[in-house]
């Protein structure tokens, strides 16, 4: 019996993506987690055959989360199915093990055909997320000053560009201050940079928020 484990923090997507695969897959069994620990205690609790998981995820990132699941159970295939346009998380997902990445916005017949994919042990990369890798591999030497970022950097990055002060950062991502305050230096002096207002201008201009 197939056994599909849903990751994301808002239930009417975890109901919507239910509702699809259930017409693909009669006899699929669900599980449902909508934050990055009730994830990580199903995931150790009980066996599953593929997690889709959101990168957008309260209590833990969920590329976190992903690494944490590729180190507990590297032979369980996530797919990663988030808002996030395949431009800013899909090469970071994928190098990081992810069997797959899609858009909310893909058809349903792309996440069907993607999950039958990956059960059959290959992984799902559709044509956007095909030109990301294809770029990333041309010019690993000549990207964009975010793309030297660290996965968590990246991700402050997008944080204090969204308008988020660190406190609010530390409680989102379950991290002290201190450690915040050490990420962004480590970003400003990465991206040549002084200020916030750089930051979030540079994050504008790319596209990033």
């Amino acid at each position: 019996m197939l056994r599909i484990l849903l990751a994301d923090d808002h239930a009417v997507v975890r109901r919507g993506v239910k509702q699809i695969l259930v017409e693909a897959f009669a006899q699929a069994v669900f599980g449902e987690a909508q934050n990055a620990k009730e994830l990580l205690d199903l995931i150790g609790k009980e066996h599953w055959d593929i997690v889709m998981l959101d990168l957008n995820m309260p209590g833990g990132n969920g590329l976190e989360a992903l690494k944490q699941i590729k180190l507990d159970q590297p032979q369980l295939p996530v797919l990663i199915l988030t808002m996030f346009p395949e431009d800013q998380y899909a090469v970071r997902t994928i190098r990081a093990g992810a069997a797959g990445y899609l858009n909310k916005e893909s058809a349903p017949e792309e996440l069907v055909q993607a999950i039958h994919k990956i059960l059959r042990g290959g992984k799902y990369i559709s044509a956007a997320v095909a030109d990301e890798l294809v770029l990333y591999a041309r010019h690993e030497d000549d990207q964009p000053l975010h793309k030297h970022l660290s996965d968590r950097e990246y991700q402050v990055l997008c944080l204090i560009a969204s308008g988020k002060e660190v406190k609010e950062i530390s409680i989102e991502l379950a991290l002290s201050a201190k450690t915040i305050s050490t990420y962004r230096a480590r970003i400003l002096e990465k991206m040549n940079m002084k200020t916030n207002a750089e930051l979030t201008h540079y994050a504008i201009q790319n596209g990033l928020v």
